[in-house]
């Protein structure tokens, strides 16, 4: 089923949450592959003195990526993010993303991402601010944040109202409070509650994990849509499993050793091809540990691999790694791969 946002249709109702680090390019395009009807990119900076560095300019990277191309925004000041939508608007972007929902510190201790829902009069400046520079594009504003700061301080409902009457298209709201972080549980009545108080279609987050949690979540929230964040790490055919699991009822069969070691090898290629000899073997090693992590013999794979300084030799290693596998077994072990974990205080500073 189809869900529009703006004058734009996207494919599906499941979306890949922008995660810093991860939601690259490349993996975007792999979730897409596998299902995803919507992928938005890392948050790019609004600071202008940083838009030509090498880390943004791969973020602002959208070159052969399908549409429509959603690009996050973050920062504090409401005329810097209404230039960085123009600049991303300008380089292709045909959605802009508002990041409030960020829980990183090196994020809010800068009042950026989820802290903007502490200050609810700068938070509605830069949506409008954003939206007014948006809007002459046709390109809709979008925005995703948390329940609130605490739990004491949950108003996601009451900005939720004011940012859809400042002209936000879609929100996406993660079921944890800032002070949360990405430890706990995920609660949802907080995001029914958004659900009932605005018209724009409402995007349902956290812990979604499989098929079962998704349409439990569905039911619990009635949000229009789900977003899939930790658990497409080094499982990106999840979105496949929830579309099917949606429409027979029945689990998908888990993929193939082979599908998965060309997905992989496939991703790798690309990868290396965005970030270079350098950054591209180090960068890997998150993904690679994701998807083996599970499986038989994947710690000692992942210690050994994460020695490795070379793309080429990178990329034989993981190769050899899965034909040993498939000589063992024809399909992946249900559930392995999934990068789902409650990240420590270092690891959550890399994630949206």
């Amino acid at each position: 089923m189809t869900l529009q946002i703006g004058n734009i249709v996207l494919e599906n109702r499941l979306f890949v949450a922008p995660m810093a680090g991860v939601t690259d390019r490349p993996f975007r395009m792999l979730c897409r592959e596998l299902g995803a009807g919507y992928a938005v990119s890392e948050m790019v900076t609004s600071r202008k003195e940083l838009w030509n560095s090498l880390k943004t300019s791969r973020r602002a990277n959208h070159e052969g990526e399908p549409g429509p191309i959603a690009v996050q925004i973050a920062g504090t000041d409401a005329a810097m993010m209404a230039e960085a939508a123009q600049y991303n608007i300008d380089r292709g972007a045909q959605v802009i993303d508002i990041n409030m929902g960020c829980p990183a510190k090196k994020v809010c201790n800068k009042w950026a991402g989820s802290a903007l829902m502490r200050d609810e009069p700068l938070a509605l400046e830069i949506v409008e601010a954003v939206v007014r520079a948006a809007t002459p594009h046709g390109v809709p504003v979008t925005l995703k944040m948390r329940t609130g700061w605490s739990a004491d301080h949950r108003n996601a409902v009451a900005l939720a109202r004011r940012f859809e009457d400042a002209g936000v298209r879609m929100l996406t709201v993660h079921g944890r409070t800032r002070e949360q972080g990405y430890k706990g549980e995920a609660e949802y009545d907080t995001i029914a509650a958004v659900k009932s108080a605005v018209r724009v279609p409402v995007v349902a987050n956290g812990d979604i994990d499989s098929p079962e949690k998704a349409r439990q979540v569905l039911a619990r929230t009635g949000a229009d849509a789900l977003m899939v964040g930790r658990a497409a790490q080094g499982r990106p055919w999840i979105f496949r499993e929830i579309a099917h699991y949606f429409t027979t009822g029945t689990h998908l069969a888990p993929p193939l050793v082979a599908e998965v070691r060309r997905l992989l090898l496939d991703h790798l290629q690309q990868h290396y091809a965005l970030y270079g000899e350098y950054s591209g073997v180090r960068s890997a090693r998150k993904h690679i540990g994701w998807y083996v992590r599970a499986l038989p013999g994947g710690d000692a794979f992942r210690d050994s691999m994460n020695a490795i300084e070379e793309c080429d030799a990178q990329w034989r290693a993981v190769a050899e790694f899965f034909d040993g596998l498939a000589a063992r077994m024809d399909r992946i072990p249900a559930h392995a791969g999934s990068g789902a974990e409650t990240p420590s205080d270092e690891q959550a500073d890399a994630l949206a």
